[in-house]
């Protein structure tokens, strides 16, 4: 069967928040459309407080819109309730957040393998999946990471601790890799280094990528490059 030529689709999607003594809420996205297609790699870029953070979190079912469509491969992601959501997210969906969100009682693989855990696959797309083990084995070698498997999080740098936060995101094989200000806590050198990663690993891995940034040299990675402007994506 041949593979969808659109991953992910927005309708009309709009979200406000709840403000004192109007009726209407306080908007923040203000009717989006937008498709993206398998192993696209995408940026949005925008001033703080555009919106850009709510509007990844709409799309990785972190959140809900006010109003209008989330598909992600054909699914109405608005029509699932909270169980199937969460499914989503493990199986479909890889997140990379500016913290890493490790946990440092555990080693870098066995954070990587936090994931797995879950299990309740509802389909399987690769019938040839690797052992989840044998999995990040690899991809913490492929990271530079292959000698830091035992490691914990405070043993490492903070280029290195995102690093296994980018591995852990793909450890399930998602077809979505969400990206929110991923190198806003490095420094200029490990952030350049993660954005190379990243860009290879679209390639590599077949996922594909959105990444919400401020730094325009990462943003400028990305095949495309919208903008988030009073509420609305605008193509730079």
């Amino acid at each position: 069967m041949p593979a969808p030529a659109i991953l992910l689709e927005l309708k009309a999607v709009t979200k406000s928040y709840a403000a004192a003594g109007d009726a209407n809420g306080l908007p923040v996205l203000n009717g989006i459309s937008l498709t993206v297609a398998p192993g696209e790699t995408l940026s949005i870029v925008g001033p703080s407080g555009s919106g850009k953070s709510t509007l990844l979190q709409i799309i990785g079912t972190l959140d809900r819109a006010t109003s209008g469509e989330v598909l992600l491969d054909g699914k109405n992601l608005a029509s699932l309730n909270d169980l199937d959501l969460a499914i989503v997210r493990n199986q479909q969906i890889g997140f990379i957040f500016q913290s890493h969100y490790l946990l440092p009682q555990c080693t870098v693989i066995e954070n990587v393998l936090v994931p797995t855990l879950a299990g309740g696959k509802s389909e399987i797309r690769n019938p040839k999946s690797e052992i989840p083990s044998a999995r990040a084995g690899r991809l913490l070698k492929r990271v530079g990471l292959g000698e830091r498997l035992h490691h914990r999080p405070g043993q490492l740098s903070g280029g290195e601790r995102q690093r296994v936060a980018v591995v852990r995101a793909l450890i399930n094989q998602p077809q979505l890799l969400l990206a929110d200000e991923p190198t806003g806590a490095l420094d200029q050198v490990s952030a350049t280094a993660l954005g190379q990663l990243l860009v290879e690993l679209n390639k590599e891995e077949g996922v594909t990528l959105i990444v919400v940034t401020h730094a325009l040299d990462l943003a400028r990675r990305m095949a495309r490059v919208l903008e988030l402007q009073d509420g609305k994506l605008v193509q730079q």
